[in-house]
């Protein structure tokens, strides 16, 4: 009886399904903006800009990077776009 388990949770996760659950819970993060500090919201605004593939949500997050970062708006470019943007 050394069989492995089939359950959901002890499943191995792929890269795929990692990436989506980080988006989504970058989202989250993003739909409340209020409950979380500000150095969480710029990371999901980052994930979120890194991973979506919607132009409107990757414009609003830049727009949310743009308002929290402090830094100047071609750093915040450069870190969310690392490759200029290619994929």
């Amino acid at each position: 009886m050394t069989q492995a388990l089939s359950h959901p949770l002890t499943a191995a996760p792929t890269a795929s399904n990692w990436m989506l659950d980080r988006l989504t819970e970058a989202r989250g993060v993003l739909a409340d903006t209020t409950q979380h500090p500000d150095t969480l919201v710029i990371l999901a605004a980052r994930v979120v800009v890194g991973q979506t593939g919607d132009a409107g949500e990757c414009a609003d997050a830049v727009e949310m990077l743009r308002l929290l970062d402090r830094r100047p708006l071609h750093a915040i470019a450069t870190a969310a776009f690392p490759k200029g943007g290619v994929v």
